[in-house]
């Protein structure tokens, strides 16, 4: 009786494993640049992006593959693309230059997911856009054939060295004339560090600075208005700017009424003699101080064969849904 109630849970454990196995969604073979097992896509669909991804194959190097399945199971779709990519290994060993673009019909979501190779030209922010302004607009009104073709399309010319035309929302011009950028986090760093760097450095030198200082404090200001859009936008930057206006003023005046101001003003003057000296708008004169300062489905047949090039994927891209 023992045996059997063991055995009997053992059973029990090996249909839950498997039953918890079977939810995630196999990954299907590689037969082609447009997998369609959700037959998502009409066959003219199918061919027409096929034939698009082999002539950006050619022409390029790069491998771009289009899997559609019907559902995910209890898997993300980031995880579930990770998962395809380094299975197909799509891009070639050693560039990385693959791209998926996973489309999920019964949970209504997508993923471009991206090799490391092309997350320069292809990065997350500008995948999430294709997503959202191209691909997402058709498949809501159930024109998947066109929807896919222009999202395919999208990704292709980007990845061209093409620009990816803005939407309304994000097409704003601010009043200064600047777009808001559309840079990767890496040229986002570089030009952060260089443009926040320069202009932070005269910003401290006219906070500590007697008399230029208010110079340097209207002279910077132009500086702080236009610059930092190339890194952060308008709407932060006009953020950045209020924060200088108004910094800039209190920290200096914070700084001139401190004991160490003072200490190293009168310093100062003990070097320059006992006559009539001024340090950061300080005066002496005969022992007394006045302070003063100045202001300032497959479409390939047996011909034509189609594989992965030991490409992997850098975990980078868009997901979205519809």
């Amino acid at each position: 009786m023992m045996r059997s109630r063991w055995l009997a849970v053992l059973a029990l454990l090996a249909l839950s494993f498997c039953a918890a196995v079977s939810m995630a969604a196999d990954v299907p073979m590689l037969t082609g640049r447009v997998v369609d097992n959700a037959e998502f896509l009409t066959p003219a669909a199918r061919d027409s992006i096929s034939a698009k991804l082999k002539t950006h194959e050619d022409k390029t190097g790069n491998q771009v593959v289009v899997l559609t399945i019907p559902t995910l199971g209890d898997e993300g779709v980031e995880a579930y693309a990770v998962r395809v990519f380094e299975s197909w290994k799509i891009g070639k060993k050693g560039k990385d230059n693959g791209v998926l673009l996973l489309v999920v019909p019964k949970e209504k979501k997508m993923r471009i997911e991206v090799g490391y190779g092309l997350e320069g030209p292809l990065p997350d922010v500008v995948a999430s856009r294709i997503i959202r302004n191209v691909l997402a607009p058709p498949f809501k009104t159930g024109k998947f054939d066109q929807g896919m073709d222009e999202g395919v399309t999208a990704i292709l010319s980007v990845l061209e060295g093409a620009a990816l035309p803005l939407d309304a929302a994000e097409s704003k011009v601010a009043p200064s004339g600047f777009q808001d950028p559309n840079l990767s986090m890496t040229e986002r760093l570089l030009f952060g560090a260089f443009i926040f760097g320069i202009i932070g450095l005269f910003t401290v030198i006219g906070v500590f600075t007697p008399g230029m200082g208010w110079f340097l404090y209207f002279f910077l200001i132009p500086f702080w208005a236009l610059f930092p859009i190339i890194v952060v936008g308008f709407k932060v930057t006009m953020m950045i700017l209020g924060a200088y206006l108004v910094g800039f003023p209190v920290a200096k005046l914070l700084i001139q009424r401190s004991e160490w101001f003072k200490r190293r003003n009168l310093q100062s003057g003990d070097r320059r003699g006992r006559g009539r000296s001024r340090f950061s708008g300080v005066n002496h004169s005969g022992g007394s101080w006045s302070s003063s300062s100045s202001s300032g489905t497959s479409s390939w047949g047996s011909s034509d064969s189609f594989s992965g090039g030991g490409g992997g994927s850098g975990g980078g891209g868009g997901s979205g849904d519809w």
